[in-house]
């Protein structure tokens, strides 16, 4: 691991254990996917690069847009596997990309950390069926 990705993957698991808050960006008292992205790029690039508007649980599936695959093409250079990379996952098929987690380990036990309803901030494994889901991974060092 790179000390580049060893302090995306440090301030990620600084929120494990963070309540799932939808809509919530505040380690320690709660947040969902992208708020646990949003307070990891605050603490490695300091202010976010553009604001969130609010956003309902099934953003951008009505219209089928993807949106958050799109904005992190714009902000993010795509990553290459390595621990501390952003991962994208589609968690039905047909459905908009809108799940994110970071990418912790990359050895004979993958794993990843990420915000669920019900769940909060964990490091789970990436297994078989999660891994079959992601469709984009971002460089979160690496903003464009």
């Amino acid at each position: 691991m790179t000390p580049v990705e060893s302090r995306i993957v440090r301030a990620a698991r600084a929120w494990i254990g963070t309540p799932y808050l939808h809509q919530a960006s505040a380690k320690g008292a709660g947040c969902d996917c992208l708020g646990l992205i949003r307070g990891i790029w605050r603490e490695v690039h300091g202010q976010e690069p553009a604001p969130v508007p609010p956003y309902t649980p099934d953003w951008s599936e009505p219209q089928g847009e993807e949106r958050l695959w799109l904005e992190a093409q714009r902000l993010l250079r795509p990553g290459q596997g390595d621990p501390g990379d952003l991962l994208l996952f589609r968690m039905r098929p047909g459905s908009v990309a809108k799940h994110l987690g970071i990418l912790s380990r990359t050895d004979d036990t993958p794993a990843f950390i990420h915000s669920m309803s019900g769940h909060g901030v964990v490091e789970s494994p990436l297994s078989a069926p999660w891994a079959a889901r992601i469709v984009a991974r971002f460089d979160l060092e690496g903003a464009r």
